[in-house]
């Protein structure tokens, strides 16, 4: 058994694990304790979708053979057939999951850059509009931390936390108690923006429920008023939320000291796309003429804001990448996943912590059944089945090591506190790199036979000083 977690304690059978960080939603809860035995897995503090997940650990559908075409493989053949198909595929798509740990996106992103292959992950189908949305205005955002324990003003504006992330309100906001909100729900208001009347919605002092699609005519009217004006006569016809809703939104905004815009897929996800998310972010910074103001993304999986940052600092954007002109090039809507799988531009797919097969459209998954694809996947489903070679995946925060980013951007370090129950890897980041290395290879291969067919001496990757000068020699009696 790994020893990296904090505190692990054996009894018989039974191992025991406190401060275990959870690889479920953007939260990433570091508070979780785990009662493990050969068969069972108890979880407390974790919400249900936490325990869920670490019940994995002993699921009878986890993988744990590598698959070839739906059949028992040796580890080292599967990698090899991995390698293969993505070395001879013109344009390879790989889609980077969140349930990993940044290390494994960072050698994925390198495969894909080596083989000149589109790169993107979840928050294309989520947060995307809103992560353009950041490019476009800027983020005053803040921790976790700074929300739990300044804020007395929380505006969830297209978002459902008590169903999406159970424990968001009890850890940090409405129901924690915090350093200036010592008393809790009494020291806090609650704006709800939300066409539903939600659960969340059941805790607002103020529910703005309206209609579908007006979001960005909220905002701009929200806006209007903070700016010492009146919206235009027709919004209430138009949104459904009455004048006197809206001015006292804007009466609490202007009082409170410290006040935090929680935003959704809602506002990300309806007509307006990532121009609702840009009101917002610009409804934070009038926000800041009154008092703090902060804006901050309710990201669903656990690590989805790891790869948008992995990605940033690796080549400079954030999803939707295109490295097959060996120059990164961005463009969502032509290079993200549904675009270029619906229309057909792919011919590999590698998939990695993410069930491809179960959530796109129609016409991607389609696609998908009609080019070979590669999976890092733990457990059977729709993804498995579609995939011509499966690579068992390992539990990041469980059976290995990794950095996980939370919702507000901080990087998490997650200790593990068992191991996978196979030896041909110790992480996803190790397959990556065994995947990485068998690409690699392949490649100096295909150069190789290419410059003997054309009588070419193929091209190193650095020269000696003394080629280098000969090199230079040349090149400056050429030019005089």
């Amino acid at each position: 058994m790994s020893s990296e977690a904090n505190v692990i304690t054996r009894t018989g059978d039974k191992l025991t694990c406190t401060d275990v960080t959870c690889p479920v939603c953007g939260i990433a809860c570091d508070d979780i304790e785990v009662d493990l035995d050969d068969v069972s897995v108890v979880t407390r503090n974790a919400c249900i979708m936490g325990d869920a997940k670490f019940k994995e650990l002993r699921s009878s559908h986890r993988i744990t053979k590598p698959l070839i075409s739906g059949k028992d493989a040796p580890w080292s053949e599967a990698i090899d057939k991995a390698a293969e198909i993505l070395v001879n595929a013109k344009r390879p798509f790989f889609f980077v999951g969140s349930e990993t740990s940044s290390e494994a996106m960072a050698v994925a992103i390198e495969i894909a850059e080596m083989v000149g292959g589109l790169v993107d992950g979840n928050a294309t189908i989520c947060h995307g509009p809103t992560v353009m949305a950041c490019q476009d205005v800027g983020m005053a955002s803040c921790t976790l931390g700074e929300t739990r324990n300044r804020a007395d003003l929380d505006i969830y504006w297209g978002a459902n936390p008590e169903d999406a992330h159970p424990r968001h309100l009890s850890r940090h906001s409405i129901f924690q108690r915090g350093f200036f909100t010592e008393r809790g729900k009494s020291d806090r208001q609650i704006i709800v923006v939300d066409p539903r009347r939600s659960t969340t919605a059941e805790h607002a002092d103020l529910h703005l429920q309206l209609k579908p699609g007006t979001d960005f005519e909220v905002l701009n009217a929200l806006m209007t008023i903070l700016n010492g004006f009146e919206p235009h006569e027709s919004f209430t016809e138009v949104t459904g939320i009455s004048r006197e809703d809206l001015h006292k939104a804007a009466k609490m905004v202007m009082e409170a000291r410290f006040g935090v815009i929680w935003v959704g897929l809602g506002i990300a996800s309806t007509r307006g796309k990532h121009y609702n998310a840009s009101m917002a972010m610009r409804l934070t910074q009038l926000g800041n003429n009154y008092g703090k103001f902060v804006i901050l993304a309710n990201r669903g999986h656990c690590n989805v804001a790891g790869f948008n940052e992995v990605l940033d600092w690796t080549c400079g954007f954030p999803f939707a990448v295109d490295f097959s002109t060996q120059e990164p090039r961005y463009q969502p809507g032509e290079y993200s996943c549904v675009d270029a799988l619906r229309r057909a531009e792919v011919d590999a797919v590698f998939v990695m912590c993410a069930d491809l097969g179960a959530h796109l459209p129609k016409k991607a998954v389609e696609r998908l059944c009609e080019v070979p694809v590669v999976s890092i996947e733990t457990a059977e489903g729709p993804q498995a089945f579609i995939s011509d070679v499966v690579l068992p995946g390992v539990l990041d925060a469980m059976e290995c090591t990794g950095t996980f980013y939370r919702m507000d951007n901080v990087p998490i370090h997650a200790r593990s506190f068992c191991d996978p129950p196979f030896d041909f890897t110790k992480s996803n980041e190790d397959t990556c790199i065994q995947l990485r290395n068998a690409v690699e290879q392949k490649l100096a291969e295909r150069e190789k036979e290419e410059a003997e067919k054309t009588g070419m001496k193929p091209e190193t990757a650095s020269l000696t000083k003394e080629e280098f000068g000969e090199r230079l020699d040349k090149l400056v009696s050429r030019n005089v």
